[in-house]
């Protein structure tokens, strides 16, 4: 059993996070930058719906970031805090509930970009879930990151490796691949007195399995008090997207 949830500011000034993506700009000056994009969140919407590839072709146009993850990581939590809107995404106890690649554009229209969430892996995943996944990541030109997310609480599972690996080997074949690979540590806030020595291990994981992905971020969206991190990852995003420097 986990211990007692510990002061969230503390954990999140003892973590590591993405260092400042900038070229002679304070991090502050990103940060606030990013931060204006994501900023009208009433003007952030859902897209589509998409569950086979022929309809991925209508879809189209704004630079894109895909979220992965095993299912019930905490995907439709984040990505909520992120875009800035507590029931943009559907949130449930029960994993499996996101089925189909969902499409949400931030930012008003014509919109800045378009997050997308994807159905979870893992033991409730389905393999035609995993085919229109594996396709979006092999024919999207506009898929700019990639982002997975490892749950803190339980650390680097199989599937979580699985998947990671995967991800490395087809950036590694410089096949047509213009995205990149970002982890996200979530749900940090449920870690005890040794979080920090429960993070290092995560981290040495997702670097042993993948060389090329990208420093991890990480967060904790709590129901009930201060979610950190995510300043974080809009920073991520809005650099991938090429809207930041």
């Amino acid at each position: 059993m986990l211990a007692s949830i510990p002061n969230v500011a503390a954990i999140s000034r003892s973590f590591h996070v993405l260092p400042t993506l900038q070229t002679g700009i304070s991090g502050r000056c990103i940060s606030s930058r990013a931060n204006v994009i994501f900023r009208d969140a009433k003007s952030a919407e859902f897209l589509a719906a998409v569950g086979d590839k022929e309809s991925l072709s209508l879809l189209g146009g704004l630079p894109e970031v895909v979220v992965t993850g095993r299912a019930n990581v905490g995907k439709s939590s984040l990505l909520n805090s992120v875009i800035g809107r507590r029931d943009l995404l559907f949130t449930s106890k029960k994993a499996g509930r996101t089925q189909t690649l969902n499409f949400f554009r931030v930012g008003s229209p014509p919109g800045r970009l378009v997050v997308v969430d994807s159905p979870g892996y893992g033991a409730r995943g389905r393999a035609e879930w995993g085919d229109l996944f594996n396709h979006y990541l092999e024919t999207r030109k506009q898929l700019c990151r990639v982002f997975i997310l490892i749950s803190a609480a339980h650390g680097m599972t199989a599937t979580d490796e699985a998947m990671l690996s995967s991800l490395n080997a087809q950036i590694q074949s410089h096949d047509g691949i213009c995205w990149t690979l970002q982890a996200i540590i979530t749900r940090a806030d449920a870690l005890g007195s040794n979080g920090r020595t429960q993070i290092n291990q995560i981290e040495q994981d997702i670097f042993r399995v993948a060389p090329t992905c990208l420093p991890p971020i990480v967060t904790s969206c709590p129901s009930k008090g201060i979610p950190f991190g995510i300043d974080e990852v809009r920073k991520s995003i809005s650099h991938a997207c090429r809207i930041l420097p």
